[in-house]
């Protein structure tokens, strides 16, 4: 890997995003294996995660992905795979208050432009997709373990209770307790019919 620490000179050009140093550098993020270009208006990073290239051909090599909003290589990621990193961190953190704004943020897009190409490429919103995965976490949780409905809405990310059963009547048809008690019948008839 080419890559090296971030000298001090470097680090003021990313949080100025001085365009004078375009080409002169690129810098990758660690945590969301994307790369840059010093001028780039995306949140700055931290700086312990920050890798510097002299090419965009030698973050590309390293593994890094291009920037969706300053596009450092002079091209596109594919929509299909930008939205598929999209996902992965949802899924990963959909515990979590996520927001589209914050979504745009770390993926390095705007809200718009991510709400639209999200919803093209998974038939669903970013908030639809993350309240989907919430609801299907909750009916694990709800099934296999005695938690209670408020600790089940907090380990989803829905603390505020009566939110969460609203929520979750609305996409199963059933409250969760109605939901546990009904999915624990089912199970237990099949275990006395074999």
């Amino acid at each position: 890997m080419h890559a090296k620490a971030v000298m001090e000179e470097q680090w003021r050009a990313i949080l100025n995003n001085d365009a004078a140093y375009d080409g002169q550098f690129f810098y990758a993020v660690k945590t969301t294996r994307i790369f840059c270009r010093p001028s780039c208006k995306s949140k700055p990073p931290k700086k312990e995660h920050v890798h510097i290239f002299h090419t965009a051909e030698q973050a590309l090599s390293a593994g890094f992905r291009t920037c969706k909003r300053c596009k450092p290589s002079g091209t596109r990621m594919p929509d299909e795979e930008w939205i598929q990193l999209i996902t992965q961190f949802i899924d990963n953190h959909y515990m979590e208050p996520l927001t589209l704004g914050k979504l745009a943020e770390i993926s390095h897009g705007s809200p718009y432009h991510l709400h639209r190409i999200f919803k093209r490429v998974q038939s669903v919103t970013p908030i639809e997709y993350i309240q989907q995965r919430r609801i299907e976490k909750a009916k694990e949780l709800l099934i296999q373990t005695d938690k209670f409905v408020t600790e089940v809405g907090q380990m989803i990310g829905l603390h505020n209770t009566p939110y969460f059963i609203t929520i979750f009547k609305k996409n199963t048809g059933h409250t969760p307790a109605e939901y546990r008690q009904r999915n624990r019948s089912n199970d237990e008839e099949a275990l006395s019919d074999e």
